[in-house]
């Protein structure tokens, strides 16, 4: 019998960056100046460069201090929630004295959030005293890849799963690449922008369904230039997704909670990779969804015809809101403006509308997105 012996590669870690492991720090999350600049610090004696990767703020390397602790403060920054990392002597890192992280299958990042000033109208994403929904896990196995999986469910304010009589609309809501069913409460403050819209009154009172939205988790596996060397793994990824939530999501939420089954009552949305599946499955099932979604959509099929065969004039009348969005500095604008031209020449009178804002690919805009979003769906 023949043996193949594999090894794992070798990888170099600099003394510095290992150093940081045992290092005793009291120096907290980055410092919110009074006039809103942030103040990143990090405890790194034996380092010999260290340097803040940050949204919306140029590269920069951070001063060293005699102390060992290296600094650097920002230009005032608008209200958001900012990824950032940190390169200790080449090697990317998460900020060890920040307790918000960013989670993400293949690479976390930590986060810098910059509050709004104080008697300023919060962000849709900031906490308030609004009543709170709850948020529900549920794990299953699939039959389409076969693994194990997750959803996470967000209920409204109010919702008594006891009172049959009361049926709440459904929004899917799916992730990005890499991404998994957490993203959207924990990067994107789904369950808080949707408590604040409905207590604002801005919003219908509605339940949101957040699946881990991969047809195969080899394409997470494969990780971003793997996925890209095995042609037609990206597609079977989107298409056996498919069944997977029509199939054993869908009858799972509407068996386990109060809502509707009528097409005009769901919605689905997602962004990048999860825009891409809200158009293939929402294009593609008409009958199922009258509310579609798609922030950013990465992936998408070249050749439109052929991936939405259903989508005309005719069938678009029966769409009650199509909804895309992207940034203008997005690398995916281009696609995105490219499948809004096709979906006008298919069907002039379809309910579109084509959102282009400011910023990239980042969760910046898709909470963003979800605040715009959400308020117009099931409308009467």
């Amino acid at each position: 019998m023949n043996t193949i012996k594999r090894t794992l590669p070798m990888v170099f870690i600099p003394a510095a960056v290992l150093a940081l492991a045992s290092q005793p720090d009291a120096l907290g999350a980055p410092e919110i100046n009074p006039d809103s600049s942030a103040t990143f610090r990090l405890r790194a004696p034996d380092a010999r460069t260290v340097e803040l990767r940050c949204e919306g703020i140029p590269y920069t390397a951070l001063a060293k201090g005699d102390d060992g602790v290296w600094t650097f403060t920002t230009a005032p920054l608008a209200p958001d929630i900012y990824a950032y990392s940190l390169l200790v002597d080449g090697v990317r890192i998460t900020d060890p004295a920040n307790p918000h992280l960013k989670y993400n299958l293949i690479n976390n990042s930590s986060e810098l959030i910059v509050p709004s000033p104080a008697g300023a109208p919060p962000k849709a994403w900031e906490r308030t005293d609004a009543p709170r929904g709850a948020l529900h896990r549920h794990s299953f196995k699939t039959k389409v890849s076969g693994d194990d999986r997750d959803f996470i469910v967000y209920t409204p304010p109010g919702y008594d799963p006891a009172d049959a009589s009361a049926r709440y609309p459904v929004l899917y809501l799916l992730h990005g690449y890499s991404d998994d069913a957490t993203a959207w409460t924990t990067a994107g403050r789904a369950d808080i922008i949707l408590d604040n819209l409905i207590a604002a009154g801005k919003a219908r009172p509605m339940i949101v369904v957040m699946p881990l939205g991969y047809g195969t988790m080899e394409v997470v596996r494969a990780g971003w230039q793997g996925m890209r060397a095995k042609p037609g793994l990206w597609e079977q990824n989107i298409r056996d997704f498919t069944p997977i939530l029509l199939d054993e999501v869908l009858p799972r939420v509407e068996a386990a909670y109060c809502v509707s089954t009528a097409r005009e009552d769901r919605a689905i949305a997602g962004l990048s990779m999860g825009g891409a599946e809200s158009l293939n499955i929402g294009l593609n099932h008409i009958d199922k969804f009258a509310w579609i979604g798609a922030f950013s959509s990465g992936g998408l099929p070249g050749d439109l015809d052929a991936a939405y065969p259903h989508f005309n004039s005719t069938t678009a009348k029966q769409i009650r809101l199509l909804w895309i969005a992207c940034g203008n500095t997005d690398q995916l604008l281009t696609a995105n403006d490219q499948a809004v031209s096709w979906l006008k020449d298919k069907a002039p009178d379809a309910p579109l509308y084509y959102v282009v804002t400011d910023l990239g690919h980042t969760f910046r805009n898709w909470r963003r997105y979800l605040a715009e979003f959400a308020p117009m769906l099931f409308k009467k």
